[in-house]
């Protein structure tokens, strides 16, 4: 969701600069820019540069009155294979809840996962992701991985996931989805 909505933070916030990937704070009393709320977190313009700001210091952003507002931690969702397991879908549905924060497209119709697997054995069943970034230098990458992780591991029988990220093939505008593409205005 795409807000443009200026706020004055209440007290100071925990943010990561974009594209960068520093850990930087937001002083409380500076007035930000909001310019996209999706995935679970904010993108936010400060006189410094874009930020992205957790879900979680939404209060700050003075956003908690949107009826839109996702939860902070991601819900542990039950499996809904007839089986009771967890299934690979799944795992692609719960990628799709990841965005990029400069881009409001999510990652996987962003043509950023390359691959997805699921190793069943008796402590559970443990993920393996393999994505890329838009640029290779991209300092936002630990980040989006990070987040890609916590909502794996938000599924109901996902004891572990990694997430890898790699550089081959390289990605191009060519893997994004036609829905990313009618998203981002490219059809």
């Amino acid at each position: 969701m795409n807000l443009y909505k200026e706020v004055t933070l209440t007290r100071d916030c925990d943010a990561i600069q974009i594209p960068s990937g520093q850990t930087i704070i937001i002083p409380s009393g500076m007035t930000v820019v909001v310019t996209q709320a999706l995935g679970g977190s904010y993108t936010v313009a400060t006189p410094g540069g874009l930020a992205r700001i957790a879900e979680k210091d939404a209060v700050e952003l003075g956003l908690t009155e949107l009826k839109d507002i996702e939860q902070a931690e991601p819900q542990k969702v039950a499996p809904s294979s007839p089986d009771g397991e967890v299934t690979k879908e799944q795992v692609w549905e719960q990628l799709k809840t990841v965005y990029d924060p400069e881009i409001p497209v999510n990652i996987v119709d962003l043509g950023l996962v390359y691959d997805c697997s699921l190793k069943r054995d008796e402590a559970g069943v443990k993920v393996h992701v393999a994505m890329t970034l838009t640029a290779p230098g991209c300092g936002m990458g630990p980040t989006i991985a990070e987040d890609a992780k916590t909502k794996i591991l938000s599924l109901g029988g996902i004891t572990d996931a990694e997430v890898e990220l790699v550089w081959d093939p390289p990605w191009n505008q060519e893997m994004i989805s036609e829905v990313g593409k009618m998203k981002l205005g490219l059809i």
